[in-house]
């Protein structure tokens, strides 16, 4: 393909700004991009037909197993990691749905539904605690009021 760096573009560009003129540079511009996307369809089109005329004829297969021959290593690596990424898809997935026997299934609903319990005692537990809890901290300022009242109510009584 060509080369073209920058400065070679902005000396392409003053010298069509010259010849053409300021007036006519943007039709000319719209003419050469429509012109070079023509080309390059073309080009891709090209290369599509003669990639299905390859895979028709077979020269595909016919590569690969040529490339596996010379570089039994790289094949093999190739397989193993087809074979992982196979085997971290199917892992990632997660567990399949199958079909259970009917006293497999029994016993699963018998144990979600224990464990379901357990975690309603559980929580019945940790409410009665923090209500048995938030009481005695209500408590706790009415005796420790009580107790410097009866404290000082006593020393009043003995000096009457």
């Amino acid at each position: 393909m060509l080369d073209l760096g920058w400065t070679e573009l902005l000396v392409i560009g003053i010298v069509a700004l010259i010849v053409v003129g300021p007036k006519d540079l943007p039709g000319m511009f719209r003419t050469v991009g429509n012109f070079v996307g023509k080309a390059k369809r073309m080009a891709r089109d090209f290369s599509q037909a003669m990639n299905d005329a390859a895979d028709d004829a077979g020269v595909k297969d016919v590569s690969d197993s040529l490339r596996k021959a010379s570089n039994p290593v790289g094949s093999a690596m190739d397989e193993a990691k087809k074979a992982t990424s196979t085997f971290t898809q199917d892992t990632m997935a997660g567990p399949k749905k199958s079909k259970m026997s009917e006293d497999r299934a029994a016993d699963a609903e018998k144990i979600r539904q224990k464990s379901a319990e357990v975690a309603q005692e559980r929580l019945d537990r940790e409410a009665e605690e923090r209500a048995a809890k938030e009481a005695a901290e209500a408590e706790r300022p009415a005796d420790t009021d009580a107790a410097e009242d009866g404290a000082t109510a006593p020393a009043e009584d003995k000096t009457r």
